[in-house]
């Protein structure tokens, strides 16, 4: 839920190329491949009572091919301002985070070979391995 559910629509449009597949003043439902991200107003009639407040403490993650590409195109070119700086992580993530306009924290990240100790935590063929 956002605040300012224009704004949020911008934001994932303009930065991470969703597209609209429905708008209107207190919702709009976006579609990037195969994912919905639906962002509703905390105040609309269908939020049961005692549930609407904007989003907080949510941590959005968006798999990229090229995190280092998109850290150019999103924060060095682009202004967005890093709450985390592009880093390459042992548990296996080369990433960085940017905040939306209600503080959703949007994790970019391409994965990478984990260290030896985190390799064998992944199921199945979940590691890049």
């Amino acid at each position: 839920m956002s605040a300012d559910v224009p704004a949020a629509g911008r934001f994932y449009r303009e930065w991470f190329g969703f597209t609209t597949t429905f708008e209107a003043d207190w919702y709009v439902s976006l579609r990037r491949d195969a994912w919905e991200l639906a962002i509703l107003d905390p105040a609309h009639a269908t939020v049961p009572a005692g549930h609407g407040r904007p989003a907080g403490g949510m941590l959005l993650n968006l798999e990229v091919d090229d995190v280092d590409a998109e850290y150019a195109r999103l924060v060095t070119e682009g202004g967005l301002a890093p709450v985390l700086p592009l880093r390459s992580e042992t548990f296996g993530q080369r990433h960085f985070i940017v905040a939306g306009p209600d503080g959703v924290l949007v994790d970019v990240i391409t994965p990478i070979d984990p260290a030896p100790e985190y390799a064998a935590k992944f199921a199945g063929d979940a590691s890049v391995s």
